[in-house]
């Protein structure tokens, strides 16, 4: 039997924890080894008095079937109505057979996407669309100025040396300045010109105006075709009822009931390396220190700490300062339960207690610190104790580990998100009822400082032939969670069938191919 130790239980960890163990016939003996006491890392849910916060905000869409049937066969969809649309009417498409939301709690729910720019105290699309509403918000002195931009940009590109060049490529320089340059700067940090274009070909990927014109003129006298729209454009996705983490607590459940062992409270602080090859990691846990060893190593963990942990047989210098450089962004949200908000709901879509139909509010003005607003009652009504009376949002800041902003007290971060959100017109600070903030650590790997060496990173890293680096995280690469599975399903593949090289995993979420076609 070999054993295969796996570090971290977020969704990579867990998926390939549970692919290694499907059919296993006492092949392999797995053991995840997770810092914390939750499972799902960055998907995970936040329980806070009765109401439920999805860190990061994360919808359930991938344009593989494998992970899709993953997550189905986990959580049906669900059969019958939810809490909101059946007070509503709205309609959804519903599984025969399937969960009644409101009698039984592992279901998973269909949900719409609304996701819209807030700028200037107006609403725009998220991705920006070509309507009447987005010409009468922008004027139409600005609509012709970021029309010939775009013609402009048609004709002349720009190469593709940075993400700034990315952008105005496929939006033109005024559309850029006003919907992207100041948002990714406070998002990242750094100016667009200093980031990696490889950021937008594989978050934005084949989003630009064509694509959005494209999008529109099918809507309007095309058939639907979802394995061909973006996953930025998509309109219903698949959510748990209980938010992301509901899913990987249940898939930590399956786990267990096929042998596994997951280890909570174990932080990896040292990978012990001899003869080429891993051969036990050295754990810190509440009563001091574990060495655990094994015949394969599965590390979802951040690559500059999987290096910088690595004793025994180094790698050469080089590489660990590539390590040692790759950058992160460090992530906070701030949870206010309100009465109400003050923005007007003015689309066609009913909601409970007529609030906006947002998941995700996208803050482009950089008088500002905060970068998104997620309003949680249109994720999942059951995330909120109170839906029909009650609004709970979560304020997304992105900030570095070690800042004036990280540093701040619960009641200074939560003071100053509230400032920001009345300063835009959003709540009255009378109106909070709760808060609660939580903060996450090397949310983003970032794609500048050493970056540009990451090849040489990821060649040094497959010369341990029993070590495979998968998830966001673990491969320094801003992954969706379905990314991420997908990387442990290849690497299981590897384990278990052999038949699998490495480029194989390091490539998902990185060939345009993949995102164009189902």
């Amino acid at each position: 039997m070999k054993r295969v130790v796996i570090i971290g239980a977020g969704p990579a960890g867990l998926t390939c924890a549970a692919e290694l163990l499907k059919d296993n016939n006492g092949e392999y003996e797995v053991i995840i080894l997770e810092e914390t006491e939750e499972f799902g890392g960055i998907s995970r849910t936040v329980r806070y008095n009765g109401n439920r916060m999805d860190i990061g905000g994360h919808r359930f869409f991938s344009k593989s079937d494998e992970v899709m049937n993953w997550w189905a066969d986990l959580m049906p969809l669900q059969g019958e109505p939810s809490f909101d649309d059946k007070l509503l009417g709205r309609e959804k498409p519903l599984e025969n057979g399937g969960p009644d939301p409101e009698k039984e709690d592992v279901a998973m729910l269909i949900r719409d996407r609304v996701s819209r720019i807030y700028y200037k105290k107006h609403f725009f699309d998220y991705p920006i669309s070509m309507k009447a509403s987005t010409i009468k918000n922008m004027g139409f002195g600005t609509t012709m100025v970021a029309g010939f931009s775009y013609m402009k940009s048609v004709i002349h590109k720009k190469q593709e040396i940075n993400l700034e060049n990315f952008y105005i490529n496929r939006f033109g320089k005024k559309l850029y300045s006003m919907f992207f340059e100041g948002y990714t700067e406070k998002l990242w940090g750094r100016h667009p010109s200093q980031i990696s274009a490889d950021w937008g070909s594989q978050r934005v990927k084949g989003l630009s105006i064509r694509a959005v014109i494209k999008d529109m003129w099918k809507k309007a006298f095309g058939k639907k075709d979802a394995s061909n729209v973006e996953t930025s454009l998509i309109e219903q996705f698949w959510y748990p009822k209980f938010g992301p983490g509901q899913l990987w607590e249940l898939s930590a459940e399956l786990i267990k009931q096929r042998g596994g062992k997951i280890l909570t409270n174990h932080l990896v602080k040292n990978i012990e390396i001899k003869d080429g090859k891993i051969a036990s990691v050295v754990c810190k846990t509440p009563d001091g220190e574990e060495t655990i060893t094994g015949d394969i190593f599965v590390s979802s963990m951040p690559v500059k700490d999987l290096v910088e942990g690595m004793t025994g047989e180094k790698p050469d210098q080089d590489i660990i300062d590539i390590a040692a450089g790759l950058p992160y962004r460090d992530f906070v949200t701030v949870g206010l339960l309100v009465n109400k908000l003050n923005l007007k709901n003015e689309t066609n879509i009913k909601t409970l207690s007529n609030i906006v139909p947002d998941n995700w509010i996208y803050v482009q003005d950089v008088g500002v610190k905060l970068g998104r607003i997620q309003v949680f009652n249109n994720w999942s009504p059951y995330l909120v104790k109170d839906p029909e009376n009650t609004v709970w949002i979560g304020l997304e800041y992105f900030c570095k580990e070690g800042d004036d902003f990280w540093n701040m007290t619960d009641e200074e971060c939560v003071e100053f998100a509230s400032k920001e959100l009345e300063s835009m017109g959003v709540i009255d600070r009378s109106d909070i009822i709760d808060s609660h903030r939580e903060k996450v650590k090397k949310a983003y790997p970032a794609y500048f400082d050493t970056y540009k060496d990451m090849d040489k990173l990821i060649a040094a890293l497959d010369k341990y032939d029993n070590l495979y680096c998968i998830g966001r995280n673990g491969q320094h690469r801003y992954n969706n969670m379905d990314h991420s599975m997908l990387t442990a399903m290849r690497t299981a593949d590897a384990i278990k069938n052999g038949n699998v090289t490495r480029d194989v995993i390091w490539n998902v979420n990185s060939e345009k191919e993949y995102h164009e076609s189902k």
